[in-house]
């Protein structure tokens, strides 16, 4: 998705998480006008669980999203460190739930929950990160071995969309099929499984 720098917004006073889009994506007109639609979807999300998009910025043709700053750890660092008791492991299983509970209310769906989407904040709180963000994302599949991939896409003129990270992806959306709420909720239970296993 692009490379992802701390800023200030020196208006509002606030460091922010600015997410440079890669220049093949951000030089593509439709890809460009499909992502501001989505942005503007993504954007209307307000929930404690959901990481805010602030904006989208351009400056000397490079475009950025401008995106609620998260500190802490991903769900992936903090699972790769210790196994997760359980007892820890609930309350950011239904703090996640309740990220996509509101979104998928409003008719969005995440497409690629991941350990590494999920940040953890010092006083316990979840966010969801790149909540939609793989919808607009469409790029060729990167190489390499799928099953460690990032998010894998294939070209719209194919037959379907792949959208997702392999290890997480629900089988109709590893086949291109049509995707619906279901793929995250696949997808929940593939990151409730690996909190207690992967370590």
């Amino acid at each position: 998705m692009g490379e992802v720098y701390r800023a200030r917004d020196t208006k509002l006073r606030r460091d922010v998480a600015l997410k440079v889009l890669p220049d093949e994506f951000a030089n593509g007109a439709e890809r460009m006008m499909r992502f501001e639609r989505e942005a503007q979807v993504l954007a209307s999300l307000n929930h404690p669980n959901i990481a805010t998009i602030y904006g989208l910025e351009e400056s000397n043709n490079i475009r950025a999203l401008i995106m609620e700053l998260v500190e802490g750890p991903t769900l992936a660092e903090q699972i790769g460190e210790r196994a997760m008791p359980l007892d820890e492991a609930l309350p950011i299983a239904k703090q996640i739930a309740e990220g996509l509970e509101y979104a998928h209310e409003r008719g969005v769906i995440h497409r690629d929950l991941k350990p590494a989407n999920v940040k953890l904040t010092g006083d316990g709180q979840v966010k969801l990160l790149d909540f939609g963000l793989a919808k607009a994302l469409d790029k060729p599949v990167p190489a390499g071995n799928p099953s460690i991939s990032p998010t894998l896409t294939i070209d719209s003129t194919r037959l379907g969309f792949i959208l997702g990270t392999a290890a997480y992806m629900a089988p109709e959306q590893a086949r291109g099929g049509v995707v619906d709420k279901r793929v995250d909720i696949w997808a929940f239970g593939c990151v409730i499984y690996d909190i207690p296993h992967h370590a």
